[in-house]
């Protein structure tokens, strides 16, 4: 007697359960919406994938570095017309905000281009107005990008980014360091009434000099600091200083290199933290010898941005206004708002102490400001500088140091020297109306200080100027070849794997190969979606989900033919995969929960591989059960099926 098939092929779209019932009929069980629900994220898959189909054109980015001058469309004629006389082809240029986009053809182009430009609008000598910056522009239709489609971020190893090789200047880090030494030496003088001479000069190389009037005083200095500054970090001698009795003291190389070692690390921690905020994917920042550090950001978006910020080196310092009783020599006069303001030299706190810093505006009268957070100590140190001076000014210092760049001629060759010069300017004087602590504001900025400010802020403070000596893009890590190969490898593979499927399990390999097609296409846009970058380590990822993926196809089709020999073919159908749904769920979860577990505690590479396993068994089991599943029911389960071809 034949069986009927009514109401055993409705379940074959949904993802049934061991020992699963039907009933009725198929137009009964097999909503419409569930057709529409497989199409739509088909649909909405092929969209967000569709932007990888576009590759970025290498650019120049051109953004301004001072505030007086603009990229206008006519430097940007300038600018185009001036590459295009050095043999460049330039593909198209476009006005981006604060800049100027030019389009070239290959790296090497991009990289003539920049050297070109740069000589151009920073003249050597001069004070950089421009910052130009490598660039790949996206050639993603608007309307794609209108609606958030964006390609896969790619990493160094596979697509390239912004490479960034730093110089920490140890000279200012180690004259930094001596600068506080020299105000703590100060402070317990002070503090015992001992009078010293003028210290404008007090550091000098690995020393610091101080004069006194007497002997008696030089002697009764050196008694007070002595247990400060002793052997084996320092050394503190008697000795002339412009003529009158004082002490040096030697910073020894011992405690030099710590100095050293403590810079670069500060520095490496406050570049982390400001690329964190950038939102670059697994960046790499580590150390490059004693003194450099090396940055890369793959698939960056805004790399003039990017260098702009990273390049940046800003502080604080907090004085107060010279009140009549202070000694001319710790005054000094500043400008500001066109009247020239006398300021204690003594700094009583610097953005060292800022634990956070968020632009704001003023709600009286609208205006840019940064609300600072102190660390406790900090805190302290502002409450016991206000406490005692209200009524009296407090000034607020800006510093940041302008990268300098000389170049001359050696032997026929064009040499680069980088340097960097502080610049230091009031930005707020106001009168402290009551004793502050760990929370104030400051204002008088524009917003883009403002802005700049409180990003350079909140990073954390840098412990010595740095500046950029070298800048590329860069391809893959192991090589092209190597990459090209690898690519191939993958293709090959996927290519025999769809053959071999198709070959084996005939109509049900064919449905097997649909769905690995949709796995790959949802699989790179839900991680182009998320913005995740893809690395080598990713693409291996790639590769184990396909696997997976096959594997639940091959799970699910064996217990198929199992079913066969006992059942009918829709019941075996039905029965293949709700009994192989649970093994197939235990294995992918179990995988799943390891690659949670490599990203929670996993960073560069190894997250990279982690993300896209994630992605990859969600989007597998997705395919693998629901999606090959609605494909077999519209093959098989609208009619009586006498034989099926697996």
């Amino acid at each position: 007697m034949r069986r009927s098939n009514s109401g055993l092929t409705g379940s074959l779209l949904g993802v049934g359960l061991p020992g699963g019932r039907t009933g009725g009929t198929a137009s009964g069980r097999v909503g419409a919406w569930r057709y529409a629900l497989l199409a739509a994220i088909i649909a909405v898959g092929c969209l967000y994938a569709a932007p990888n189909l576009f590759p970025p054109d290498f650019a120049l980015q051109v953004t301004v570095d001072n505030a007086d001058r603009s990229v206008d469309a006519d430097l940007l004629a300038e600018i185009e017309a001036l590459v295009g006389q050095a043999g460049i082809e330039v593909i198209g240029s476009e006005r981006i905000p604060d800049g100027g986009l030019i389009r070239v053809t290959s790296s090497e182009d991009q990289l003539r281009a920049s050297a070109l430009l740069r000589d151009h609008l920073n003249p050597a000598g001069e004070e950089r107005q421009y910052v130009v910056a490598l660039n790949l522009a996206s050639t993603t239709p608007l309307w794609l990008r209108d609606i958030g489609g964006e390609p896969m971020a790619l990493g160094l190893d596979l697509k390239g980014g912004a490479h960034f090789v730093l110089q920490v200047d140890m000279e200012q880090a180690l004259a930094k360091r001596l600068g506080d030494e020299v105000e703590k030496v100060k402070d317990m003088l002070r503090e015992q009434r001992v009078r010293y001479r003028r210290t404008d000069d007090a550091v000098r190389g690995h020393s610091i000099r101080m004069g006194f009037v007497t002997a008696q005083l030089r002697d009764r200095a050196i008694t007070i600091i002595e247990e400060e500054f002793r052997e084996p970090s320092y050394t503190l001698a008697e000795a002339d200083v412009d003529g009158r009795p004082g002490f040096v003291i030697t910073v020894q190389q011992a405690k030099v290199d710590e100095i050293e070692s403590n810079a670069i690390e500060q520095n490496l921690t406050g570049l982390r933290n400001r690329i964190n905020q950038l939102g670059v994917a697994e960046p790499l920042v580590q150390k490059l010898g004693g003194s450099r550090i090396v940055i890369d950001l793959p698939g960056v978006q805004d790399s003039a941005d990017a260098k702009r910020k990273i390049n940046k080196f800003a502080n604080l310092e907090f004085r107060l206004v010279a009140a009549a009783n202070d000694r001319p020599s710790e005054i000094d006069e500043w400008p500001y708002e066109g009247r020239v303001v006398k300021l204690n030299k003594r700094v009583i706190l610097t953005g060292d102490r800022v634990t956070h810093a968020v632009q704001g505006r003023d709600q009286e009268s609208g205006l840019p400001q940064v609300n600072i957070t102190l660390d406790s100590q900090g805190g302290e140190m502002f409450h016991d500088a206000t406490a005692p001076n209200i009524g009296r000014g407090m000034a607020v210092i800006f510093i940041e140091h302008k990268p300098i760049v000389t170049v001359e001629e050696i032997d026929g060759e064009r040499v680069e020297t980088h340097g960097s010069r502080p610049e230091k300017r009031v930005i707020s004087v106001a009168t402290i109306q009551a004793a502050l602590g760990y929370n104030f504001r400051i204002t008088g900025l524009s917003l883009r200080e403002a802005q700049e400010l409180a990003f350079l802020l909140r990073a954390g403070a840098l412990a010595a100027p740095m500046y950029i000596v070298e800048e590329r893009t860069v391809g893959a890590s192991l090589g092209e070849e190597n990459i090209e190969r690898g690519m191939l490898a993958v293709v090959v593979g996927f290519i025999l794997v769809l053959v071999f499927m198709a070959f084996y399990y005939k109509v049900f390999g064919l449905v097997a190969d649909i769905a690995l097609t949709l796995n790959l296409v949802i699989l790179v846009a839900v991680m182009s979606l998320l913005g995740a970058t893809l690395t080598l380590p990713g693409i291996a990822g790639i590769v184990l989900t396909v696997g997976m993926a096959v594997d639940a196809n091959v799970l699910i089709f064996s217990r198929v033919r199992e079913e066969l020999k006992s059942k009918p073919p829709v019941q075996a159908i039905q029965a293949g995969y709700d009994r192989a749904f649970l093994t197939i769920l235990d294995a992918n979860v179990t995988t799943l929960f390891v690659a949670l577990i490599l990203l929670a505690i996993g960073s560069g590479p190894v997250a990279g591989f982690a993300v896209t396993l994630s992605i990859g068994i969600v989007t597998s089991m997705f395919t693998a059960i629901f999606g090959s599943r609605a494909l077999v029911h519209l093959i098989y389960g609208s009619r009586r099926v006498e034989k099926v071809l697996i």
